[in-house]
């Protein structure tokens, strides 16, 4: 399945802009989830964009945003804490939710995995919970500050070196990680519960992974992710990590099965299957297509509009003419394309149109003709443009019967 993924964004817990993904399935998603990446990380590191991109292509449209002060949310990261993570994600939560899109799954990698086990009793909708080498301890994060750590106790704050890169840690942010028994809300959670870890995992022990797993009543899953590191930067492991927890998902966010159309030869059938405002699927000729409305009219674009199949019948048929005929001249077509545009035009701007009040429809049409043609032969082409079927179809009388039936 296809996937596209958009911009957004939505006010924080304290006001900032926070930056975001969704990650969409083409069509109508079965779910939904948020996503809280790892430790001064963002959403675009690659496990996130690999883990999202893998399960809106089965289906679960997956929203990954930065946290204040990080990636391209706005704030300051030295203002922030642990509280103040699961306040964005919760914030995250409450705009999913406004816009009809309300996660059943969270998903949280690293100290974000800890950040989706505390927030999870604040968003109701919340079914499953995956975590994904997170510590049982959000104070564990401690131990990457080494000796700046002392500096912060004396001076209240330093800037410290974390992957090659400097943040500013405040002694708040150390004192609210204090704060926090993840353990205690593991085992209230009340959801079902996945938890991946890798034995080798040199930042985050597996044995943060065994307190999780005691701490959690059931229903709760461990997998082990053999041979990965922390941050998951082989591919294959984002790429499994994500296949495990869309088939996981399957028993908390089930796919309804679809209903069945069939079509008779020569028929057209064009049923709506109830996945969502405008979704239309279409047999013809043994093929399943599409059709659907673009966003901004309310649709999924999960498939041409209607007026974009009726250009397309119309494009497929004007080259297919004009190769027949240009193959029985026995004249040479290197590349044929033709391109097609639908539009409303008033009457009045039209002066050899029969209509002359009110709009008219308008389709504009360039062909475009390469090989070695001479400039005769290319207007000879031009006029049979104009006699392929369904060009002569729109331009006479058409006649529409329409009557309702009891469905067999």
């Amino acid at each position: 399945m296809s996937i596209e993924t958009s911009r957004v964004s939505f006010p924080g817990a304290d006001g900032d802009t926070l930056a975001a993904r969704l990650d969409l399935p083409v069509g109508k998603s079965r779910g939904y989830a948020l996503f809280a990446h790892c430790f001064t990380c963002s959403k675009d590191i690659a496990a996130a964009r690999q883990i999202a991109g893998g399960l809106a292509a089965q289906g679960l449209a997956v929203l990954r945003f930065d946290f204040t002060g990080l990636g391209h949310s706005e704030g300051e990261f030295a203002n922030t804490t642990f509280a103040s993570n699961i306040q964005d994600l919760v914030a995250a939560a409450d705009w999913m939710r406004g816009e009809g899109m309300a996660p059943a799954l969270l998903i949280g990698h690293s100290l974000g995995g800890a950040a989706v086990l505390s927030a999870a009793s604040h968003i109701p909708e919340v079914k499953g919970i995956a975590t994904i080498g997170a510590p049982a301890d959000p104070e564990h994060v401690v131990h990457n500050f080494g000796a700046d750590l002392d500096v912060i106790e004396r001076d209240g704050e330093a800037d410290v070196s974390l992957a090659g890169r400097s943040f500013r840690i405040r002694k708040s942010f150390i004192d609210d990680l204090k704060t926090h028994d993840l353990e205690e809300r593991v085992g209230n959670l009340k959801r079902d519960l996945l938890i991946f870890h890798a034995p080798l995992d040199m930042t985050v022990g597996i044995e943060n992974a065994g307190r999780i797993f005691a701490a959690a009543k059931h229903p709760k899953s461990f997998v082990s992710l053999d041979k990965a590191d922390h941050l998951l930067t082989r591919a294959a492991d984002a790429d499994y990590v994500a296949s495990v927890i869309a088939a996981w998902a399957g028993r908390l966010v089930p796919e309804e099965a679809p209903l069945q159309i069939a079509a008779r030869e020569g028929e057209v059938v064009v049923a709506h299957l109830g996945e969502g405002k405008f979704p239309q699927t279409i047999l013809a000729a043994g093929h399943r297509l599409r059709a659907d409305e673009p966003r901004n009219v309310g649709g999924d674009n999960s498939g041409p509009a209607p007026y974009d199949f009726l250009l397309a019948g119309l494009g497929a048929c004007t080259n297919m003419t004009l190769s027949l005929y240009a193959e029985r001249k026995g004249w040479h077509i290197d590349r044929l394309e033709t391109r097609l545009r639908h539009s409303k035009i008033h009457a009045d701007d039209c002066s050899s149109c029969e209509t002359q009040a009110g709009k008219i429809d308008k389709i504009s049409r360039e062909i475009i003709i390469e090989g070695p043609l001479d400039a005769e032969q290319r207007q000879k082409l031009l006029e049979i443009a104009d006699k392929c079927p369904v060009h002569r179809t729109l331009h006479s009388e058409i006649r529409i019967e329409t009557e309702m039936v009891d469905a067999a």
